[in-house]
């Protein structure tokens, strides 16, 4: 029982040690949270949230569409300079400039819209939004995106803030063998880029209005210090983002490249859809991403549990909602139309 705390444990309804993910996790585990209904208003969002929840809500009961609420929502994070993770503010690569990815989905037409390695432009959701709805394409990337961008009006501007600047420079200063290239010897993956990986913020923020229709967004700076032009899960619809409007709507922040070779977004809402709930749904997914994991020894410690952190986010069409992480202490804010607040997330491992 070690591996795992308690209540880990049971919300699970099994160890990694002793079953496979593909055993069936019984529905109506004891973390479960239930919204306000099929007809009720929803809003969830990763950690670094709450203030997009509360928007997204307020504009929600004043009749705006879920995909516009959730987006201006996030808006406040991506335009905060004092958010060193998202956005204008965001830290950049290992070059100085800072490189935006973003997604959305929404729910009723199953469609989607990304960018990646966008520069320039302090708000990558709202171009994600615009290559939904004005191209044939699901995602633009890099020059690309950014002339897309300029041609519908967004203003170019300098997202490198001072304090962003600051922190580039010290890493800069002290700059080792501690970035993302690796040897092709390299053995403990993790353990030579945690100073820099851990150094990542996403925000993810899903909601259901009473018509339950369902939309989501992710919006991310990326890790600290990336190779210039690294992609992680955050536009990658199926891995940041999924939407399904006959099922839920899930998301991540975290470790993007495990997630992206899961799908993990996408599984959380295939489980849910086998009637799971979204918390159980969060866990089983992060169950998936942990023993995939494990095929790549350099992404385990000593005790064979990922170095690495990652958290899932789900809403479902009842208005029932959850999160999972890797590791203990994660939260997750949540608006279920009666109140803002930050709930703890389950997860798999207990942090030493």
């Amino acid at each position: 029982m070690s591996r795992f705390s308690r209540r880990g444990f049971i919300r699970t309804g099994l160890g990694m040690a002793a079953a496979s993910w593909l055993l069936p996790v019984k529905n109506g585990s004891a973390g479960s949270r239930s919204g306000g209904g099929e007809n009720a208003f929803c809003a969830v969002a990763s950690g670094n949230g709450s203030r997009a929840t509360e928007k997204a809500m307020n504009l929600m009961r004043r009749g705006s569409d879920p995909l516009d609420a959730v987006i201006a929502g996030v808006n406040i994070v991506e335009e905060d300079p004092d958010d060193a993770s998202v956005g204008y503010g965001g830290v950049p690569n290992e070059e100085g400039v800072v490189e935006l990815d973003a997604s959305v989905m929404y729910g009723p037409t199953h469609a989607a819209g990304a960018v990646a390695s966008l520069r320039n432009i302090k708000t990558p959701s709202r171009v994600a939004k615009l290559v939904m709805e004005r191209t044939g394409h699901a995602l633009l990337v890099g020059e690309g995106a950014l002339r897309f961008a300029k041609a519908h009006g967004f203003k170019e501007e300098d997202l490198l803030t001072e304090k962003a600047r600051a922190i580039w420079l010290k890493w800069k200063e002290t700059l080792s063998d501690r970035d993302f290239w690796l040897s092709p010897d390299e053995k403990t993956i993790m353990a030579e880029l945690r100073p820099y990986a851990e150094h990542y913020g996403t925000i993810n923020c899903l909601a259901k209005n009473s018509d339950g229709v369902l939309a989501g967004v992710t919006t991310t700076s990326g890790y600290a210090f990336k190779l210039p032009g690294r992609v992680g899960d955050s536009p990658i619809i199926g891995a940041g983002l999924y939407v399904d409007n006959a099922v839920g709507a899930a998301g991540s922040t975290g470790y993007g490249e495990a997630n992206i070779r899961t799908c993990g977004s996408f599984l959380v809402v295939q489980f849910m859809s086998q009637g799971r709930s979204p918390e159980e749904a969060c866990l089983k997914a992060m169950q998936v991403v942990a023993e995939k994991a494990s095929l790549l020894p350099g992404l385990l410690d000593a005790e064979g549990r990922p170095r690495f952190g990652h958290s899932f986010y789900a809403l479902n069409k009842k208005g029932d909602f959850g999160s999972a992480s890797m590791w203990s202490g994660h939260t997750f804010a949540v608006h279920d139309g009666t109140e803002n607040k930050r709930l703890e997330s389950a997860y798999l491992y207990k942090r030493k």
